[in-house]
């Protein structure tokens, strides 16, 4: 099988993974739509108080929620990814397996965390986003344009994410229990993707900081490709820089990281 072959069946496999857990998707999207909920009557109370806040009208910023909800499990910002299995199969040593395998451990992880961001993609985000389009005002384009550069900016933001989580897990080459870097990417995730507040909102020199980050990619960059407020182009060079920045710098890592691969366990 050629390499480029064994990736899309390594992203099948991940997207075929994550769809048989029915139960626990229900339940995602069941939580996506309530907290959904909480935030919307949230944003609508804060908005009447200060309308055009941010430079988003009231239902820009309903839209904005219901995208927050939709990408939410896809770009994994609360967690939810490979994270937990690497870090595991680093403690164990069972990473020396995968060391040995003919393929490349980054595009791997890169391939299979792909196939379950599809997943969840079509699976937990599609209800949530129609069923706030249908109860709330929003501002959604009719453009199939405006919806292929969304997506793609998406896409950057899957890949964005992965590279950012990437380097989380690799800690644990060093930390071996890596759950407080873990919890710490987090926390900073959802604070700097936009996803507890939009960053246009965050004022001064800490907005222009907020949206220079990498977490930026995940939400705030495809909701305003959606919502008008970016450009396409320019979206996809930063989104694009910050992969290649990211993966790069996850190859590094990796390369001393393996260096230093000790075996525990059995």
């Amino acid at each position: 099988m050629g390499s480029g072959r064994l990736y899309v069946a390594v992203a099948a496999g991940g997207f075929r993974r994550y769809a048989t857990y029915r139960v626990a998707t229900a339940a995602g999207v069941f939580t996506n739509t309530v907290f959904g909920l909480v935030l919307v009557y949230t944003y609508l109370a804060l908005w009447d108080e200060k309308p055009q806040l941010g430079g988003y009208d009231q239902a820009q910023a309903v839209t904005f929620v219901w995208l927050g909800q939709a990408l939410l499990a896809a770009l994994a910002i609360g967690g939810g990814g490979f994270e937990d299995e690497l870090m595991e199969r680093i403690r164990t040593g069972d990473i020396a397996v995968d060391l040995y395998r003919p393929a490349d451990l980054q595009l791997w992880w890169l391939a299979a965390d792909v196939g379950r961001a599809l997943f969840q993609l079509v699976a937990r985000g599609v209800v949530p986003l129609v069923f706030g389009s249908l109860f709330f005002p929003v501002e959604l384009p009719r453009e199939v344009s405006v919806w292929a550069a969304f997506l793609v900016a998406v896409v950057l933001g899957m890949v964005v994410s992965f590279a950012l989580r990437y380097l989380v897990a690799l800690s644990a080459f060093w930390l071996l229990d890596g759950t407080g870097v873990k919890q710490m990417g987090w926390i900073v995730g959802l604070f700097c993707s936009g996803m507890l507040l939009p960053l246009n909102v965050f004022p001064g020199a800490l907005g222009e900081v907020v949206r220079a980050l990498p977490w930026s990619s995940l939400l705030q960059a495809p909701a305003d490709v959606l919502l008008g407020e970016a450009g396409a182009l320019g979206t996809f060079v930063f989104q694009g820089v910050w992969a290649v920045a990211l993966l790069a710098v996850g190859r590094l890592v990796q390369a001393a990281a393996t260096r230093r691969v000790v075996v525990q366990g059995g």
